[in-house]
C-alpha cells in the first residue's frame, strides 16, 4: 500500500491540487486509489501524529483513520493533502526558522501505516511572499508574533529539508517550486495520485483559469487541442508563452509591506531562496521538479 501526503505548505496552491484530484476520484478508484475528502481528516491526521509521539502506529490506530476517510475495501494508494497537515500558519514560523517542527510530523505520518510505502509532497515558496500569506491566515497573531523572534533573512529551505531527510530517510521526498506550478500543474496532479504521465485526468487547467483571462485560457485550450503536446517540456514553453500574454497581472503581482520590509531585504530573501532551492534539488533522497 501506498500512502501519498501532500502538505501544502501554506500558500502555494489554496487547496486547488486536492480539489482537481476530487474531480477524478471515480476514475482513481477504479485504479485503486483513494482520495478522501480533506475534512474527514485534516484534524484528525495531526491528533494521531502527536499521540503516537515518534512510535510506529498499531493496527487499531489504521483502522481508525481508515474508518475515517471511509476506506474500508481493498486500496493500493492512498492520498492525503491539506496546506496545514504539517502545523498550523501561528506555528510556521520559530526561533529556529520556518516549519521547525515539519521533520518530526513528516516522520510522525511515515509511522501512521507501518510497512506501507509513503511518499511526501512540498511545494516550497519564497519566504518573503510565504510571510505575508501566513499572516493573512492568522488574523489573530502579529506579525511579531508569527516571526517567534526569526529574522526574515534567517529564513531558510535547505535546514528545514536537511531535516526532514535526516529524520525520515526511508520517504520519498518530491518538491517543487510554487512559483513554478502553473507550469508543472498536470505532472504534479499525476505525481501525487500516483499515475502515469499521459494519464487523462480533469483539472489540467484548474490553476491557469485563476491566472488567466478568459479569452487566454480559451485560446490556450484551442492550442492544446490542435497541437497534442507530446512532452511536458513542450507544454510547459506554450503554457509559459501564453501567461506572458494573457495573465491577470493582480494574480501574479504580491505586494509587501511588513515592518522593516525594504525592496533590498526582499531582493536578498528572493536569492537566498533560490540558492537554497537550488542546493535542495541536489539533495540525495529528493525529487525536485522543475519546469
Amino acid at each position: 500500500m501506498q500512502i501519498a501526503y501532500h502538505l501544502g505548505v501554506h500558500g502555494t496552491d489554496e487547496d486547488r491540487l486536492v480539489r482537481a484530484l476530487l474531480k477524478n476520484r471515480g476514475t482513481l478508484a477504479a485504479a485503486g486509489i483513494a482520495v478522501p475528502s480533506p475534512r474527514l481528516y485534516r484534524q484528525l491526521l495531526p491528533k494521531v501524529a502527536k499521540t503516537l509521539r515518534g512510535a510506529p502506529a498499531g493496527p487499531e490506530v489504521r483502522e481508525v483513520i481508515l474508518d475515517a476517510v471511509g476506506e474500508d475495501g481493498p486500496v493500493e494508494r492512498l492520498v492525503f493533502s491539506h496546506e496545514s497537515l504539517l502545523c498550523f500558519p501561528v506555528n510556521a514560523i520559530g526561533p529556529e526558522g520556518l516549519y521547525p517542527t515539519s521533520a518530526a510530523r513528516v516522520a510522525a505520518y511515515a509511522n501512521l501505516f507501518p510497512g506501507a510505502e509513503a511518499e511526501v509532497f512540498i511545494a516550497l515558496k519564497n519566504p518573503a511572499t510565504l510571510v505575508p500569506a501566513l499572516l493573512d491566515r492568522t488574523a489573530e497573531a502579529s506579525y511579531e508574533m508569527l516571526m517567534s523572534g526569526s529574522s526574515p533573512a534567517s529564513l531558510r529551505w535547505a535546514p528545514v529539508i536537511r531535516r526532514i531527510l535526516a529524520q525520515t530517510p526511508g520517504v520519498a521526498l518530491t518538491l517543487w517550486c510554487a512559483e513554478d506550478l502553473p507550469l508543472l500543474w498536470p505532472e504534479v496532479l499525476r505525481a501525487i495520485a500516483g499515475v502515469p504521465p499521459e494519464e487523462m485526468l480533469e483539472g489540467d487547467y484548474d490553476l491557469l483559469a485563476a491566472l488567466m483571462t478568459d479569452e487566454g485560457l480559451a485560446r490556450l485550450k484551442e492550442f492544446f487541442d490542435g497541437h497534442h503536446p507530446r512532452r511536458p517540456a513542450q507544454r510547459r514553453r506554450a503554457t509559459a508563452a501564453f501567461l506572458q500574454k494573457y495573465a491577470r497581472p493582480e494574480e501574479l503581482e504580491v505586494e509587501i509591506v511588513l515592518p522593516g520590509w525594504t525592496e533590498a531585504l526582499v531582493a536578498a530573501m528572493t536569492e537566498a531562496y533560490d540558492e537554497d532551492c537550488a542546493e535542495i534539488a541536489g539533495l540525495p533522497g529528493v525529487t525536485f521538479l522543475v519546469p
